[in-house]
């Protein structure tokens, strides 16, 4: 048997062997809420796992993110689970506790579960298994587990890299996909769209200008402006979207003609949208604007730092023959004898910062449904957690 059929052997036996402690750990995160900027306890504790597991440095950077390591090599490999999630909203609609961690039936319930708590219990059984094989190639293989993703998704890789000088050769995303390999997604950005009138007593309107009205009279322009957005050429990433997703009015009172209005968008970017185009796009279309700012996100950390960025996440891509994609085909090939499915995620990810703003070459595979982030109920699949754990370990060898 040759060295890469004995370690491709091997894996599938760990990961195998191993299915029940991923599971395991993933229900003692999940029992830890962590909202974006409150996610401390749960930094802590993966810091516990990845020592246990082995890693060969361990540390949490200036933002609050935690880095682990495998290996010395000269290139460097990351791969990447943030760890805060989203709130829980109508607790009625959940059968059981959010947080309750629950294993049940082949499955691991709450908040988190899929989006994105089971990647990163998946990738420190990975890093366990590479100690196991003693793991020495030329791949220093990082696992990072980040923050803040679900307020400013890419702001924490934004930091690394910028901040930190962190910039790794690949990286791997483990937001769910559902054992797909992704190899891109639309970008977005937000903006926000005011407009002023001339306020009046309610009785005598016609002596104002109603903001209202303008603001309304604009809404409805963007919503003929999404009927005519285009896919990309390829048609790989879909069309992009805009909508209107909050409209507000004021004046002096509830009598009064309101003299102030504005609506914010949520603006999903496929291939060759930009923020400079997209801005152009709403300023053409609509009328009697005052302004249309894209909004700037800052905000304190779990650590104490405070770090921020414009609210837009470029679109990012790379070609199915790319060298990442092709060995990500290979080494899920191998280790279970078919090849995966390839596509792109719906919803956006830290793959905005690192492949969309800092042209990382980035894939995507991750344990859990898509369908499942943000929404009661959410669960993942362990079997998907024993795959991925597999997968994650495979990869450094396979690129070699």
């Amino acid at each position: 048997m040759s060295d890469i059929e004995d370690t491709k052997k091997r894996i599938r036996e760990l990961a195998e062997k191993y299915e029940n402690y991923t599971a395991r750990n993933l229900s003692e995160i999940v029992k830890i809420p962590s909202y974006s900027g409150e996610e401390e306890a749960v930094i802590k504790k993966l810091k516990e796992l990845c020592l246990k597991a082995g890693c060969d440095e361990v540390r949490i950077d200036g933002l609050g993110n935690l880095i682990g390591r495998v290996g010395s090599g000269d290139k460097i490999i990351a791969f990447d689970a943030h760890i805060d999630v989203v709130g829980v909203g109508d607790r009625s609609q959940w059968e059981s506790d959010p947080f309750s961690g629950l294993i049940r039936d082949g499955l691991v319930y709450g908040r988190g579960s899929a989006d994105q708590k089971g990647g990163a219990a998946s990738m420190i059984t990975a890093a366990r298994i590479l100690k196991e094989l003693s793991y020495g190639g030329n791949y220093s293989v990082y696992f990072t587990f980040t923050v803040m993703e679900e307020d400013c998704d890419g702001m924490c890789w934004k930091y690394l890299i910028e901040e930190e000088k962190f910039v790794p050769d690949y990286f791997v995303s483990t937001e769910p996909t559902r054992l797909r390999l992704y190899r891109g997604h639309r970008g977005r950005m937000e903006m926000n769209v005011t407009f002023t009138g001339v306020s009046c007593h309610a009785s005598a309107p016609e002596r104002g200008k109603n903001a209202a009205y303008r603001a309304a009279r604009g809404a409805l322009e963007i919503e003929k402006l999404n009927e005519v957005l285009k896919p990309d050429k390829d048609n790989f990433l879909g069309k992009g979207t805009v909508a209107v997703t909050r409209l507000n009015a004021g004046g002096p009172s509830q009598c009064a003609v309101p003299d102030t209005a504005d609506f914010y968008l949520d603006r999903r970017l496929t291939w060759g949208e930009t923020m400079e185009s997209s801005v152009k796009e709403v300023e053409s279309v609509v009328k009697d604007f005052v302004s249309v700012e894209v909004p700037y996100y800052d905000r304190i950390s779990w650590k104490g730092t405070k770090y921020g960025q414009e609210l837009y996440f470029p679109t990012w891509k790379i070609e199915e023959g790319h060298p990442l994609v092709q060995s990500g085909i290979k080494a899920y090939d191998m280790l279970y004898g078919e090849k995966p499915v390839v596509g792109r995620w719906t919803f956006s990810t830290n793959g905005v910062a690192v492949c969309g703003r800092h042209k990382v070459p980035s894939i995507g595979f991750g344990p859990g449904d898509e369908s499942k982030a943000h929404a009661p109920n959410e669960i993942t699949q362990i079997s998907d957690l024993k795959v991925c754990s597999a997968f994650y370990a495979m990869l450094p060898y396979v690129l070699e």
